[in-house]
């Protein structure tokens, strides 16, 4: 009994002495900063819809496939790969139920709606103006982004580490301190935005025989920013 009471008493001598060897350590310095960074870049992936609508030339018809053979015919000669040019909507409750209408009504004015994917605005009048004017309900860009983004908010990661460590280097380094090593990185917000709405085109565009104003002036760049929360320690 007596031997269990000295081991016990042993094991709480040394609890309380590691203990207090705990209390005694000096608290660990470090300094806690965040840092952010920003780039523009310019959009090399555009998506621009086109809406196509029959319409009567006089007493004459324009059917959608015209109007179709025309915008296939001018996306090729462009250089863009027939890929890139897809129906993005056939107007009504449902395909069948277009072509339903169509048949019972002959004056029914059929529209279709393309999506084309461009690394830019440059020949986008070329495009528009091989179509009938008439046969263009409107355009308009509904999305961009970049094939790079990733990349992209990477590398404003890193520039806004890197803004962090600066801001603890020179921070520390007014009082005579130096930084000594990292002890904790958190990511608090990443993020590509543009301040530009989608650009809208109406039919009146389309009629436009000097419309130059659908290029890449169009846009703002787009804009990704990176924040992160750094922890250092202090030598």
């Amino acid at each position: 009994m007596k031997k269990v009471m000295f081991l016990l008493a042993g094991l709480f001598v040394a609890s309380l002495s590691q203990a207090q060897q705990a209390d005694n350590k000096p608290p660990v310095k470090k300094i806690e900063v965040t840092g952010s960074a920003e780039i523009e870049i310019t959009p090399d992936e555009i998506y621009l819809d086109i809406a196509l609508r029959e319409f009567k030339n006089k007493t004459t018809k324009v059917e959608m496939g015209t109007l179709e053979a025309q915008l296939q015919k001018a996306v090729k000669e462009a250089g863009i790969p027939a890929a890139d040019l897809t129906i993005a909507n056939v107007f009504g409750t449902n395909y069948d139920n277009w072509w339903s209408k169509k048949k019972k009504d002959p004056d029914f004015m059929a529209r279709k709606q393309y999506r084309l994917k461009l690394s830019n605005l440059d020949k986008v009048n070329d495009i528009l103006g091989a179509v009938d004017a008439e046969g263009i309900e409107s355009v308009n860009i509904s999305s961009y982004t970049h094939s790079k983004m990733e990349e992209y908010r990477k590398q404003v990661k890193t520039k806004a580490l890197q803004a962090a460590k600066a801001k603890a280097t020179y921070m520390l380094e007014a009082i005579g301190n130096t930084i000594d090593g990292v002890l904790e990185v958190q990511e608090i917000n990443t993020d590509n935005y543009s301040d530009v709405q989608p650009v809208v085109f109406a039919n009146s565009y389309a009629r436009a025989a000097n419309a130059e104003s659908m290029d890449a002036s169009s846009f703002k760049k787009i804009k990704v920013r990176a924040e992160v929360r750094a922890v250092f320690f202090i030598k």
